[in-house]
């Protein structure tokens, strides 16, 4: 028998490295419908492990003999046990540490720009689809829309010899709960938001800071101009060179408006932000979005997801060259779709409303992003 553990840390290597992988997942059946670990050379057989209390002889042939087989469930337990058990029969058989939980919360760091002012890394949270952001300058880091795994992003300065000085979310989010306001109580730096997201603990207001200067950083907001996802999004022009668009744009496409039952006001929103706002916007700037919808197809050649305004718009010709009522037609039929799960409650934790503990966060974090199913195409 041979089986081993797998981290997250290792599976995101082979997603990132496109290694092939056989995924055995004992989850129920709905939960893996509705959430799994994708990857291009990823192949996946979903069976219960309750139905394999008795043993895996039954399902061998549908278990592959040549390729690396992980193990799959949703905390570790039941995985390990299932593994085991195939261990006996195969080789090369792990189990996935920490289960889906883990998985949800493991973040890849990749650099995505660098010159002679800036340093610029991008944190993938591969299992949730969101983005993260650390600009450094000299010895002072500002963190743009941070999960809440505070300690990551502070080590990540460390390692920069920078401190947190400035941290910023674009917006209020509803799949993920934000670190901002924690990340702000730890290390001392500003924390920024719009006044208009509704928070009701401490922060700067947007509304009342339209630049953001340190060291050879200069952070222009473009605030109240790009509302369209939340009436209060922004987005950030750094050094005139990276837009960080919240969840105005992605590489693939717009941010749902819906989330606050107002489709077509905010949807109009929308639409003003991307032909009046983006309009201006030059070709070569590069566009950082803080989520994504496809690992696989979104992440570029320098491994980081994010790609130029003008590749932007030639590949979603449809949403950047439309008329208004069609933009407005086409944004209403995305409404229908899924919205994130426990978005509710985790717009009242990062309102500042409600709290929860850690165990909490975790639970209602499980899932996928649906941020960015307003797919272009």
């Amino acid at each position: 028998m041979s089986i081993k553990e797998m981290t997250a840390r290792e599976v995101t290597n082979k997603l990132v490295n496109k290694e092939s992988l056989f995924i055995l997942d004992v989850r129920n059946e709905s939960d893996f419908s509705d959430w799994k670990i994708e990857g291009e050379n990823f192949d996946h057989y979903n069976i219960p492990y309750f139905e394999l209390l008795d043993g895996v002889e039954e399902i061998l042939d549908k278990i592959p003999t040549d390729k690396e087989i992980l193990v799959v469930c949703a905390k570790e337990g039941s995985s390990k046990m299932v593994a085991e058990m195939l261990g006996e029969h195969r080789e090369l058989v792990s189990y996935l540490k920490g289960g889906m939980k883990s998985w949800s919360e493991h973040l890849y760091q990749a650099k995505v720009y660098e010159d002679a002012e800036i340093k610029v890394y991008q944190f993938v949270r591969v299992g949730k689809g969101c983005l993260s952001y650390m600009v450094v300058s000299g010895d002072e880091a500002l963190i743009v829309d941070p999960a809440r795994f505070v300690d990551q992003y502070v080590a990540a300065a460390k390692e920069e010899g920078a401190a947190i000085s400035h941290i910023v979310d674009s917006h209020l989010h509803a799949d993920h709960i934000s670190g901002g306001k924690e990340m702000a109580e730890a290390t001392g730096g500003a924390y920024y938001l719009m006044k208009s997201e509704g928070a009701v603990f401490d922060f700067k207001p947007f509304e009342d800071h339209e630049k953001i200067n340190f060291k050879n950083v200069e952070l222009e907001v473009l605030a109240v101009k790009t509302p369209g996802h939340t009436p209060g999004s922004v987005s950030f022009f750094v050094n005139k060179k990276l837009l960080f668009s919240g969840d105005t744009i992605f590489v693939s496409g717009l941010g749902r408006p819906d989330l606050g039952n107002k489709v077509r006001e905010w949807a109009n929103d929308l639409y003003d932000t991307v032909y009046n706002q983006v309009a201006e916007i030059a070709d070569d700037v590069i566009v950082l979005p803080s989520h994504y919808a496809d690992f696989d197809t979104e992440i570029n050649e320098e491994g980081y997801i994010g790609d130029t305004l003008g590749s932007i718009r030639e590949r979603n010709e449809k949403m950047f060259n439309s008329t208004r009522e069609a933009f407005l037609q086409d944004v209403e039929k995305s409404a229908s779709s899924v919205k994130p799960p426990n978005f509710e409650e985790i717009i009242m934790i990062n309102r500042g409303i409600e709290d929860a503990d850690n165990e909490r966060k975790q639970e209602l974090e499980i899932g996928p992003n649906r941020c960015a199913v307003h797919h272009t195409e």
